[in-house]
């Protein structure tokens, strides 16, 4: 259990992993029933299966539980927030073992099914004693295949509740209860009957008959759009255990003046460890030795490494690029930053506004009406004398025409080419609930590093004093550099490189302390680094080298001096760079409606120049965001009526990409940021973000279409079931072309195209 500072004075929070839910309907009721205890307001989540509850004193988790248990279903509090040595091996196999039961119910089910529906729609193919045959393949596909939907059947029943699981039980079992009862006392079970291919409409007694087909076909696919949603719920927690691996493993501690490496999770509070160039700090600290620049990009943000020493706190997770560091543990385990931001990516999730299937949301309405239809079909021929044998039948056929065949299609179809099509473009859909999210989107923040710009520092002019050769600073500047290990001197150096080629090691080197580097090139004794270090020599710089220096710092860039032989030489303007195609990418956005947001952990100069040239509206543009408020600008402006969607590449931005309506992560960014966004564009192209909305967008209206015209072919058929005038040909000839229908209309996304100059993944 645990408390949170945002909820009311005097109550309590508790987030209740829930069991047995198997539609966004089942998470509706637990969350009524919840919200009829006094003083308890909560919310349950179907897709991460989690409830979270703010209740008053006088209530106690276990009322809760209990409510919870009372309504069908299981709750429990949730385990330990994971900590990042432990092993989660656990918890994948139990995700992956239930994903592997489902997916051999379906390929069972769907292997018997398919010679019971060829069977049935072909009178050709009907031999002598084909209906026993089909008999024997089709109950084990009713009675174990479509297991699930009969227990929550039984488990809404028992509830006084009704959803899609409803009819397809009740369809199922009413389809093979009557051809059961066609087949042994009927006329279906004769050798040599056949069911020949007839459209008339006419009334029957209906003992000829058997539904075999309808049973095991809407039976698979069913089970084919659960395990789809199975396999897209699975990944709700991959962005906690992503966050988790980013953390090290082990630690070089200093115990007893001695250094030795142990475990992370034999670290404590007060420890002293060392960190060397290139590793991961271990956890967040205090410096007490040693200087450096420390990578904190993917958690912060900032482009630029920061310069750290003695006194200066750092953060687990980061890395060390430049000097060897001693560092004193001030916090561990599930209190380090990297873990909060593993419980904001978790709030995030749970808070996500519930997105119900719509099939689902017509379930409520659809499922009583038919179930009430049938019985007043069956009061009607029984009454009017008409006999008991073609009440039933005429009862039954309203229960199987209303049996979602072409339902079970409509989405996974349309989910399945969408999503293939997608892949082929580059644009990776994690499920059906995300398309939703799509429809409204109006704005859309965008994170700056990596995602707008390039993510990493580059070269972008070199400015030489009076008198000097703009190569010659740079080869110079570039040979001292390619010693070191700091972000901003792998990129003075690779430039230098690719115009001079390979350079030769300095005659002498040494790092100077957050300033920069000195050493001995050809004789000469050289400078390079920050214009402090200069001026420590004692040397000045020219008016156009400090107009060069004042025109790179208001542009947010990082300018570099370079002397030698006593005397400055000129100046190096290091950025990270904007993506040639990102401007484009905005331009896209505003064609879809939507307004865009840059949103930054950088410093305030910095992302006005990368929003001007991108073409983002000064107003637009918030800056320096510390990673855990990046949740709570999305959460505001989504509180201010907007809806939206939120494009990053950062661990900084996992929370805010699960806070969002939509989430779209660049491929090229952390696993963190792609387990919890909804969308991941593989290509790291901005533009692909448009498209990935255009196309998602496609896919929910050939979803909506297909779910219109499944209904409609349901409702049509409905009165002609009621009256007794739907001979089984005819029905499963509906059902047959229903179906083609859903198919085809899905198929036509494959037609979809990105717009041109974007890679694509094929």
């Amino acid at each position: 259990m645990s408390t949170d500072a945002a909820a009311p004075a005097g109550t309590d929070r508790v987030e209740l992993s829930i069991g047995g839910m198997t539609c966004a309907s089942c998470a509706n009721r637990i969350e009524r029933r919840l919200n009829k205890l006094e003083g308890v307001s909560a919310t349950v989540n179907y897709a991460t299966e989690k409830a979270r509850v703010t209740y008053a004193p006088g209530v106690t988790v276990d009322d809760l539980i209990g409510q919870v248990e009372a309504a069908g279903y299981t709750a429990e509090p949730p385990p330990p927030p994971p900590d990042p040595d432990a092993d989660s091996g656990q918890d994948q196999d139990e995700d992956g073992g239930r994903l592997r039961a489902l997916r051999e119910r379906l390929v069972v089910s769907a292997a018997l099914t398919v010679p019971v529906i060829a069977l049935a729609m072909v009178p050709a193919w009907q031999f002598e004693g084909w209906q026993w045959i089909s008999l024997a393949l089709a109950w084990p596909v009713v009675a174990w295949g479509a297991w699930p939907f009969h227990k929550a059947a039984w488990t809404n029943l028992r509830h006084g509740a009704a959803t899609m699981d409803t009819l397809v039980s009740m369809g199922t079992l009413a389809a093979l209860g009557w051809s059961l009862y066609a087949l042994i006392w009927g006329t279906a079970g004769t050798i040599g009957m056949t069911h020949p291919f007839s459209l008339t409409i006419e009334r029957t007694d209906g003992s000829g008959n058997i539904y075999l087909e309808a049973a095991a076909g809407v039976t698979t696919f069913i089970l084919a759009g659960r395990y789809a949603e199975a396999r897209a719920k699975r990944r709700s927690g991959a962005a906690l255990r992503a966050l988790m691996d980013l953390g090290a493993r082990d630690v070089a501690v200093i115990r007893d003046g001695r250094e030795q490496r142990v475990p992370i999770g034999e670290l404590a509070v007060g420890d002293r460890f060392v960190v060397r160039p290139g590793e991961k700090i271990a956890t967040d600290g205090i410096i007490e030795e040693g200087t450096s620049a420390i990578d904190a990009s993917m958690l912060t943000g900032e482009s630029v490494p920061q310069e750290v020493g003695p006194g200066d706190t750092v953060v687990g997770a980061t890395i060390n690029a430049g000097g060897h560091l001693t560092v004193r543990a001030t916090r561990i385990g599930a209190d380090t930053q990297l873990a909060q931001m593993a419980r904001l990516v978790e709030d995030a999730q749970n808070g996500k506004a519930q997105v119900q299937r719509l099939a689902d949301r017509i379930s409520g309405t659809f499922v009583p009406i038919v179930i009430a239809l049938a019985a007043a079909t069956l009061g009607f021929w029984w009454g009017t004398g008409e006999g008991i044998t073609t009440a039933f039948t005429a009862a039954v056929a309203v229960l199987i025409i209303a049996c979602p065949c072409a339902l079970g299609l409509a989405t996974p179809t349309a989910l399945m080419v969408g999503t293939g099509r997608g892949a082929q473009l580059g644009i990776l859909i994690k499920g059906p609930e995300v398309l939703e999210s799509t429809h409204h989107i109006n704005t859309i923040v965008l994170d700056k590093t990596g995602t707008i710009t390039e993510g990493r520092m580059t070269l972008l002019a070199v400015h030489p004093a009076a008198g000097e050769d703009d190569a010659e600073v740079l080869r110079i500047a570039g040979i001292l550099e390619n010693a070191s290990e700091h972000p901003i001197a792998r990129a003075i150096a690779g430039a230098a490189k690719e115009r001079a080629g390979e350079l030769p090691a300095p005659e002498d080197f040494a790092n100077v302390e957050g300033l920069g580097v000195q050493g001995i090139i050809d004789g000469h004794a050289v400078l390079v680094g920050r214009p402090k270090l200069l001026s420590d020599w004692a040397l000045a710089l020219p008016p156009e080298l400090e107009g060069a220096i004042a025109g790179a710092e208001a542009e947010g860039r990082t300018a570099v001096a370079v002397a030698w032989d006593g005397k400055a030489r000129g100046v190096l303007v290091v950025a990270d760079t904007v993506k040639p195609t990102s401007a484009e990418a905005i331009g896209h956005f505003r064609e879809l409606g939507l307004t865009p947001i840059l949103l930054t952990g950088d410093n305030a100069t910095a992302a006005a120049s990368v929003a001007r040239q991108v073409g983002i509206d000064p107003d637009d543009v918030i800056a320096e965001v510390m990673p855990q408020d990046k949740a709570d600008v999305i959460a505001r402006l989504k509180a201010e009526g907007k809806v939206v969607a939120m494009a990053g590449d950062g661990v900084n931005d996992a929370a805010a990409l699960a806070t969002a309506d939509l989430g779209l992560a660049m491929g090229a960014g952390t696993d963190a940021a792609i387990e919890a966004a909804d969308l991941t564009l593989v290509t790291g192209d901005l533009r692909a973000a448009a498209d990935a909305i255009r196309l998602a967008r496609r896919t929910l209206t050939t979803i909506k279409s297909n779910l219109f015209w499944a209904f409609a072919y349901n409702i049509a058929a409905l009165p002609l079931a009621a009256t007794g005038l739907l001979n089984p040909m005819l029905a499963g000839a509906a059902m047959a072309l229903s179906s083609v229908f859903v198919v085809t209309n899905s198929l036509r996304l494959r037609n979809f195209h990105g717009r041109p100059g974007i890679p694509t993944a094929v």
